[in-house]
């Protein structure tokens, strides 16, 4: 399958903005972790973690989804691949890989911290607050510089198709139509 130019420049702004969208919102969130972490004061905390939750429950999810989807369908749709170069394969598993880590410890986390702070309990353990954001934010900055500079060459299955395609060229220019001068 390979994507029309228009719709390909459509999937290219669509994933650059939810992948550019979901690295703002970590920044965010590691801003409103920072604060949580480091005052004093238990309605800024309360504050801090329930606009975490707020972020984490309606944003984080949908923006990993269309950065996943997005991502896969222009890897699949044009001369990139999926797993012909290193750094797309890579950008595809980190990006699976911080979309579940967001479903089933992000979240989760922040959600624990929001029920122990409105109940009355102890203020959040800075790791509790800062370890995703951190995580996630290191991840998403790897991820940027790995589509700005594209390193690390061809897989083992991209090598090998474009040997394929090399050979099945150098047939093809070999082949003389009937009734043709090659000169």
């Amino acid at each position: 399958m390979k994507l029309s130019r228009p719709a390909r420049r459509a999937f290219l702004v669509v994933h650059v903005v939810a992948s550019a969208g979901w690295l703002g919102l970590s920044l965010g969130l590691l801003a409103l972790g920072v604060t949580a972490a480091t005052t004093a004061s238990p309605v800024a905390v309360e504050a801090g973690v329930r606009a975490m939750k707020l972020f984490a429950d309606w944003l984080l999810l949908p923006l990993a989804l269309l950065t996943l989807v997005s991502g896969v369908v222009l890897a699949l749709g044009t001369p990139w691949g999926l797993a012909r170069h290193r750094w797309v394969f890579t950008k595809f598993w980190l990006t699976l890989a911080t979309t579940t880590a967001t479903v089933f410890a992000l979240r989760p986390g922040v959600n624990a911290a929001v029920t122990e702070v409105a109940a009355g309990g102890p203020l959040p353990d800075a790791g509790d607050v800062l370890f995703g954001p951190v995580v996630s934010l290191s991840a998403y900055v790897f991820m940027t510089a790995l589509s700005l500079l594209k390193p690390w060459g061809l897989t083992r299955r991209g090598r090998r198709l474009r040997a394929s395609a090399g050979s099945a060229r150098r047939a093809g220019a070999r082949e003389v139509p009937s009734g043709s001068v090659r000169g």
